[in-house]
């Protein structure tokens, strides 16, 4: 998998609602009603990841807050496939 240009990433951000880049990587932080919503997205978001086999960065902020951070480790930055996975955490809201 190649690593995207930054008019790439840019283009692809500009569908995903609050999506932003942080370095080498793509963020959003989820606000969720409760802590039992934020542990149930967690869950969800974490089924998905291992069923495409790429996993982000889960932090669990205060108690109804969660920053997904996405990133190609394996290629040092960003590429299609965090997309792709950023795409099936917006379908789980």
């Amino acid at each position: 998998m190649t690593l995207l240009t930054q008019d790439e990433i840019a283009k692809n951000l500009s569908s995903l609602s609050g999506w932003l880049q942080e370095g080498n990587q793509i963020a959003k932080l989820f606000q969720l009603k409760d802590f039992a919503e934020a542990l149930s997205f967690v869950n969800k978001v974490g089924a998905e990841a291992e069923e495409m086999n790429h996993h982000p960065d889960i932090f669990i902020h205060s108690w109804n807050k969660v920053k997904i951070t996405i990133s190609t480790h394996s290629e040092g930055g960003i590429t299609k496939k965090d997309f792709q996975l950023a795409e099936k955490i917006e379908r789980l809201k």
